[in-house]
């Protein structure tokens, strides 16, 4: 990877988290300190186990709706991370107002502390939700149709604010669009758990997996160590023209859950030949989710040199192995 974030001060917020935590680990190998703020609503604190101690490493247990955590947490620092968020459409659909609160009312917050710190560059996660119902393949930055959910109108809010932050404040912005990110330590317990680790999980328990419709919806589903690199890549690129806008952050294809899980099935039955014969039970669609979804990623790569490494099959390897490891 060419450009590597050393020797900085960098705050992610949501650190206990699985894409929060994935960030920790390679910060602090490139010899950064970083400052995590989380209230473990969601995140982990066994996610963090393998920092605490390191003396580049400091956790404040806080809540990014409450602006004096969020002013705490920035003091110092010249690299915003924002991970923190209450994810999750049908969570959305659910309790609108907790998802408006962290969402929009804590994004607010974090923004404005880091005005206020004179943070260097603020980089935050963002979701392909935005594009709703624009029926376009594949999705490019330009193109967004009417969201579909809460969860969706937070994530458009979070880049409205973070574009009149760059013209009013002078701040550079950097908005990331996840594509259904997976990997190791993403939570498979809970009713909102992602689609992968709940698979995962039901398999590795010789129970059958529910997928909500009929399957052949389709989704570009990104390993975490792409977003990884797109984070850092964002909080590293020079080219004015780059900021204060959004990205796709995704691999640039895209699979059915149908094949989705015929992958996860076959590559967990080599560790347990039993799951080879679990197939899974279909039930209604659920509200707010969308049909389709494949990136572009030309902007993504012309701007921030964005160059994703692993492809589905690869990441799913490298994700089954850690799941058979640590749910076993």
């Amino acid at each position: 990877m060419e450009q590597i974030l050393k020797n900085s001060r960098v705050l992610v917020t949501g650190g206990a988290g699985f894409i929060g935590s994935a960030l920790i680990e390679t910060l602090l190998s490139n010899e950064n300190e970083v400052v995590c703020l989380d209230n473990l609503a969601t995140g982990k604190r066994e996610n963090l186990a393998d920092f605490i101690g390191n003396k580049n490493f400091c956790f404040l247990e806080g809540d990014i709706r409450n602006l004096a955590d969020c002013q705490k947490a920035a003091d110092g620092v010249q690299y915003v991370l924002h991970q923190a968020a209450l994810g999750s459409v049908p969570r959305s659909v659910k309790d609108p107002i907790t998802s408006n609160d962290v969402n929009v009312s804590g994004f607010l917050n974090i923004i404005t502390a880091a005005r206020d710190a004179g943070v260097k560059r603020f980089v935050y996660a963002s979701s392909s939700s935005v594009y709703g119902d624009h029926p376009a393949l594949p999705k490019f930055e330009e193109n967004t149709g009417n969201p579909l959910s809460p969860y969706a109108v937070t994530k458009k809010v979070n880049e409205l604010y973070a574009k009149v932050f760059g013209e009013l404040y002078g701040m550079e912005t950097l908005g990331l669009r996840y594509f259904n990110v997976f990997g190791r330590r993403q939570d498979p317990d809970g009713q909102y758990a992602a689609v992968i680790p709940r698979f995962v999980k039901s398999l590795i328990q010789h129970e059958a997996p529910v997928i909500f419709g009929d399957g052949s919806q389709t989704r570009d589903f990104t390993y975490i160590e792409n977003v990884v690199q797109a984070n850092l890549r964002a909080a590293t690129a020079s080219n004015p023209d780059a900021y204060n806008t959004a990205y796709n952050v995704a691999f640039g294809d895209r699979v059915t859950l149908n094949e989705l899980y015929t992958m996860l099935r076959d590559g967990l039955a080599k560790f347990d030949p039993e799951i080879a014969g679990i197939n899974p039970v279909y039930n209604d669609p659920r509200q707010g989710d969308i049909p389709h979804s494949l990136a572009s990623i030309e902007k993504t790569s012309r701007l921030l040199g964005y160059a994703p490494q692993f492809n589905l099959k690869q990441g799913l390897e490298h994700s089954v192995k850690w799941y058979w490891e640590h749910l076993k």
